[in-house]
């Protein structure tokens, strides 16, 4: 297994840039690939840091196009296709659902940003039929915040803080998660606060007017 990921990442380098955008491609449609593009992109940033952010907005757009692949593999082929294609990911599929009930568009966000597999997100927004236009849109977000950062980072601070790159990933992925679930619960505390005023209006509104007829009566 070690091989091949080394021969598809020796490959994939050979080729350059055009490498680097295939293997983000690849990575985000297709569920178990190995080698995630950040591999290949600390390298050339390390290699040519002046062409770090260069290599980040094409590191970022070759994952949109794969993460739209994804989509639409999800959108037409649906359930059936995903459970023939993938079947040791089918567990995968089903955590995902509980996310996309939970959070929505945010869980795209997330995965998109962190280490978490980013290409079954990808397909199952297509299978859950999001809007298209949302999930480019958290996609571009989460993608090109990711790349962005890793690239900025290393051209600060160059060699020093490869080995710890990850770390900072998962840290800053750790923050993002939590404050956009802490938006997201009091988002829906205010929303359901508002839908029980409501609720107690309307409830009471017969009440109301039951007591103007009364009093029209009386008079």
């Amino acid at each position: 297994m070690h091989d091949m990921i080394l021969n598809i990442s020796n490959l994939f380098q050979s080729w350059g840039i055009a490498g680097l955008y295939v293997n983000a491609l690849i990575e985000s449609c297709l569920p178990g690939f190995p080698l995630p593009p950040d591999v290949l992109l600390i390298g050339m940033c390390l290699t040519i840091p002046q062409k770090a952010l260069l290599y980040a907005l094409i590191c970022t757009t070759g994952s949109i196009t794969g993460a739209l692949v994804g989509y639409m593999v999800g959108r037409f082929g649906g359930r059936p296709l995903f459970y023939n294609l993938f079947r040791s990911k089918a567990d995968k599929l089903e955590m995902v659902d509980k996310l996309f009930e939970e959070y929505g568009a945010f869980a795209v966000f997330f995965s998109a940003f962190s280490p978490i597999p980013y290409n079954i997100f990808a397909i199952a927004s297509g299978i859950t039929r999001m809007n298209v236009f949302k999930f480019l849109f958290v996609s571009c977000l989460g993608r090109g915040g990711r790349f962005f950062f890793v690239s900025i980072v290393l051209m600060l601070f160059g060699e020093t803080i490869k080995q710890y790159m990850n770390y900072f990933i998962i840290g800053v992925s750790v923050l993002l998660v939590a404050f956009f679930v802490i938006l997201y619960k009091k988002r829906h505390s205010i929303t359901g606060k508002k839908d029980n005023n409501i609720k107690t209006i309307v409830e009471n509104k017969p009440n109301n007017e039951a007591s103007k007829e009364q009093e029209y009566a009386n008079n």
